[in-house]
């Protein structure tokens, strides 16, 4: 076959892949509308930000996690870099949703071909779940991305020859996904556990799961490798380790901060016990093999690893849900299409999952003021200055201080702002004097000694202090010999570096 006929043949696939019904494209032109106001969003979440800043830095040749600090793998910065500004974030957000809905469609398709409108319900069901703010679908977090290549993977193991080739592009997939947020890593047992109830357990038929286990986990592990050995070469290595990865262990349990001083198996009992459960139910769906239908059998696990996953660190953010978006999709889609039993068996996992956000009291936020905001602001009822103070936060003065470092200071230039408002260096595309964007930066991975130390080291030129933040003498003491006061309203204060004239002034 000539390399031409290969391409001939790749781009029939892809037509045939996104030859679309007409309802589908209907509801992906839905998708487009809905998240109209997300692209007119101001920079108001924090993590938004603090991506963006991240991204910034990248921008500028800055080494992320030795010379700025997050604690997520790096593919959410690129992707921030690459988008440059929060509108092109949100446009590509915008672009991942109709792929990810897209591949959703396909793969409810392929999951239950003969169960009339299975595939239309679950994917109206996946494209609400994943775009309303209920979710915070319109947030760009990494969740909303990570779903794209798992989805991809899940579609690869399940529907195409399990071939080494595809086996290991599937694992490549996953990474992918990892490398986006780690607890994305959780879903792929469900296929280990697809192979085993789909298999013969003879001494063949495990040495055959085993080799396939073993060229999936070498494509997961690939380019995590490769993004160790870049950030070798960049001097990073310790700080990728420590930041990307091994803080994320104190995420476990987090939320409740009062346990911190308990030994480790007191302290982690909730997490040990959400395993046993997860466990348990594994094992229960394995002994049910003969009886109930192994994709369900391979939603339910893949569900059941996906909330292992949510409720890692107990933190009620609705974001974390959008993990089990795919398989409570195609769950509710059985519920409501099928005639056989699995429309009973579905209603077990559906419920199990319900029960996720009550007890954990996860938020939630209301889609219809959110588009309410909106409508008012674009017909002109609701001003600029009004539609970003709906935002909460500082919005407004983030937006005001920001403009004035602007004109303070120069592209390269480095500001710092004592408190949470990684919202401002992202405005003003300004980057820190050190690694940490955010105040619980500096108090959970740090000190203050040791960030007044760094910002004599590389002083900012311009300094920002909020007094809700209650700023340490020491930064006080810093400013004071450093800074002339610029601005000072009823809630902030902007510092001018002065050099010399300021000590003289304040001695």
């Amino acid at each position: 076959m000539t390399r031409n006929q290969i391409l001939l043949k790749m781009l029939k696939k892809l037509y045939n892949f996104f030859h679309i019904p007409k309802w589908l494209f209907l509801l992906l032109l839905l998708v487009i509308t809905l998240r109209i106001p997300s692209l007119f969003e101001p920079y108001s979440y924090g993590d938004e930000t603090i991506y963006l800043t991240l991204g910034e830095g990248i921008r500028k040749g800055v080494t992320l996690y030795k010379d700025l600090h997050d604690n997520k793998p790096p593919l959410l910065y690129i992707t921030a870099a690459v988008a440059g500004n929060l509108f092109w974030f949100k446009a590509i957000l915008l672009f991942s949703s109709l792929i990810g809905i897209t591949l959703f469609f396909r793969f409810s398709e392929k999951l239950y071909p003969k169960i009339k409108n299975f595939a239309v319900i679950s994917t109206v069901i996946f494209a609400i779940l994943t775009t309303l703010p209920f979710l915070e679908g319109n947030i760009v977090n990494a969740e909303n991305f990570m779903l794209v290549p798992t989805l991809a993977a899940f579609y690869i193991l399940l529907f195409k020859k399990n071939s080494s080739k595809n086996i290991f592009i599937s694992g490549i997939l996953f990474s992918i996904s990892s490398l986006y947020k780690i607890p994305a890593i959780f879903d792929f047992p469900a296929i280990i556990f697809f192979w085993l109830v789909s298999g013969r357990l003879t001494k063949r038929g495990l040495l055959e799961i085993l080799s396939k286990t073993a060229i999936l986990l070498l494509g997961l592990a690939t380019p995590i490798v490769l993004t160790f050995i870049y950030y070798f070469l960049k001097g990073a290595f310790s700080d990728y380790l420590i930041a990307a990865y091994l803080q994320n262990f104190g995420y476990l349990s987090s939320w409740r901060p009062d346990s911190n001083k308990d030994p480790f198996l007191v302290k982690n009992a909730p997490l040990i016990i959400r395993g046993m459960i997860i466990f348990t139910i594994n094992v229960l769906l394995y002994l049910s093999r003969k009886k109930v239908d192994k994709k369900f059998l391979f939603l339910v696990s893949w569900l059941s690893f996906s909330i292992f996953a949510i409720t890692l660190s107990e933190r009620p953010y609705p974001h974390y849900l959008l993990q089990s978006a795919a398989t409570v999709s195609a769950l509710i889609g059985l519920l409501f299409t099928s005639l056989s039993m699995l429309q009973v068996y579905s209603v077990l996992p559906i419920t199990l999952f319900l029960l996720i956000p009550l007890v954990y009291k996860f938020w939630h936020y209301r889609s219809a003021d959110y588009y309410l905001k909106f409508i008012n602001f674009s017909s002109g009822k609701l001003g600029k200055t009004q539609y970003l103070e709906s935002f909460g936060g500082r919005t407004v003065i983030n937006y005001e201080i920001a403009g004035i470092i602007k004109n303070l200071t120069h592209e390269n230039d480095r500001v710092f702002i004592w408190e949470d408002s990684a919202q401002i260096y992202a405005i003003s595309k300004r980057l820190p004097p050190i690694k940490y964007t955010s105040g619980y930066h500096i108090n959970d991975f740090s000190s203050i000694d040791d960030a007044v130390s760094q910002l004599q080291k590389n002083i900012p030129r311009v300094v920002v202090v909020f007094f809700s933040s209650k700023p340490p003498p020491q930064l006080l003491v810093f400013i004071r010999n450093n800074y002339i006061l610029y601005k000072e309203t009823d809630e902030y204060q902007i510092w001018k570096y002065g050099g010399e004239y300021s000590r003289y002034i304040y001695q």
